[in-house]
């Protein structure tokens, strides 16, 4: 076969011309569905270890897991972020040409590998690994514009009537909330108590554990029983302390003499937050902050719409006095951004309105320009480069023929920049209204 070819040159040229023409047809009307994957698959693997800070967590956790995640088949690079406040998120990518399914697999049984490494409170919090993106998908603000409510109320409402409906939606991975918190049991202890009476906060660490716990009865007239017994009960015992005063009651410790030291004895206990790390404020008022993560590779568009949808229908039950919005549009951008580039495609390629035509800075082809599609990428990369004045020259020269006139917004890579393409070929001019950007070539 590579012989025939050889002796017909002519015939190989004709084929090779097809089948680039072919290629060219099929990738302009291949849907934006079908389009390869560019985002590498993330993996996050989370973990806790409270009241450490970011160098302890660092050498104590993120260290060891690190370690062991590293080398995982399929990963391109990792980094770890350690806060103050015990937690520790590891991101590891991978190649795009993984599956994200398999990624969090491998990772889930690298890191498991370290939790012999650990500190037993982590081991104890729990480990989480996960299929995230750095960046949120959506952001949503839970407020009460009237203060009916406060961020800890509102955080909580969040927790319990949104966060399990928002992250079973298809394309969401995960659903952070930002505010003051969950409700916990907070215990103050009181120093001059704890050093009179020779306490230590992990006593107190302990006697919680152990009397704030469900513990099995078991069963009363259970078989094997003497003959007569007709009945078997299952006996409830308490479960978890829930109110100030059950917790105030816990035993720290029973003296020799017959004496009991409670922990009201020793401590301020209240019903707060878990953390005051973080508040969330939307135009002034407490808010929470609700973030929404995409799979990766997904559908941002279908994922964002149901988010939006579900949020609507859910808020119809909220109390009087809760109202949301909508913080980060991000589906309103990509929409747009598409709806853009395909009208701009569409007159590139012989519409009607006109044809549009992105040429090299070279002076000498201004007088003979050959149309082809835009240069985005020249585009993108100057509004990316103009974060102050607008002042320099426009790295490109748009031709127009015949005049045409764009108004609409375009959101150009990472850049969300309304600009306006109009004038006609004498005088083509590239303006940003919003900026009061006017280049004329």
């Amino acid at each position: 076969m590579p012989q025939f070819f050889v002796n017909r040159p002519i015939v190989a040229m004709v084929i090779a011309i097809i089948t680039v023409i072919i290629g060219l047809v099929s990738m302009a009307r291949l849907p934006v569905a079908q389009y390869p994957n560019i985002v590498p698959p993330q993996i996050q693997v989370n973990a806790t270890y409270v009241g450490a800070d970011a160098l302890t967590v660092e050498q104590s956790v993120a260290t060891p897991i690190e370690q062991q995640v590293n080398g995982v088949e399929g990963m391109e690079y990792m980094y770890s972020v350690n806060a103050n406040n015990g937690s520790m998120t590891l991101n590891v990518f991978f190649g795009v040409e993984t599956d994200p399914t398999d990624d969090q697999i491998l990772t889930q049984m690298r890191q498991a590998q370290a939790n012999s490494q650990l500190p037993s409170p982590v081991v104890e919090y729990g480990t989480t690994v996960q299929q995230s993106t750095s960046a949120p998908l959506l952001l949503f603000a839970l407020y009460s514009p009237d203060d009916t409510f406060n961020s800890l109320f509102l955080a909580n409402y969040a927790y319990i009537n949104l966060n399990n409906e928002l992250a079973r939606l298809p394309g969401i991975s995960n659903v952070a909330i930002f505010g003051a918190g969950q409700y916990a049991m907070r215990i103050w202890g009181t120093p001059d108590q704890l050093a009179k009476l020779d306490v230590t906060a992990q006593e107190i660490i302990n006697a919680v554990k152990q009397q704030n716990r469900v513990n099995p009865v078991g069963k009363v007239g259970a078989k094997p029983v003497p003959s007569g017994q007709e009945f078997a009960y299952t006996v409830i015992g308490e479960g978890y302390l829930t109110t100030v005063e059950e917790f105030g009651e816990i035993v720290v410790r029973a003296n020799a003499d017959g004496s009991i030291l409670r922990l009201k004895d020793v401590a301020r206990i209240e019903l707060g937050a878990q953390n005051y790390n973080v508040e969330g404020r939307f135009q002034g008022k407490q808010a929470a902050i609700i973030a929404l993560y995409q799979t990766p590779g997904s559908n941002a568009l279908d994922a964002a719409a149901s988010a939006q949808k579900l949020m609507k229908d859910l808020a119809e039950r909220f109390p009087p006095g809760m109202h949301y919005t909508e913080l980060l549009p991000m589906q309103a951008k990509i929409a747009d951004k598409i709806t853009v580039l395909r009208s701009m495609r569409q007159t590139a390629g012989g519409h009607p309105a006109g044809s549009m035509q992105m040429l090299s800075g070279d002076p000498d082809t201004r007088d003979n320009p050959q149309p082809r599609l835009p240069d985005w990428m020249t585009v993108t990369n100057y509004l990316r480069s103009q974060e102050g004045p607008r002042t320099n020259p426009l790295p490109a020269y748009v031709g127009i023929n015949p005049p045409l006139e764009y108004n609409g917004p375009a959101y150009l890579g990472d850049a969300y920049s309304p600009f306006t393409v109009h004038g006609d070929p004498n005088s083509p001019t590239f303006s940003e209204p919003n900026i009061g950007l006017s280049e004329q070539n």
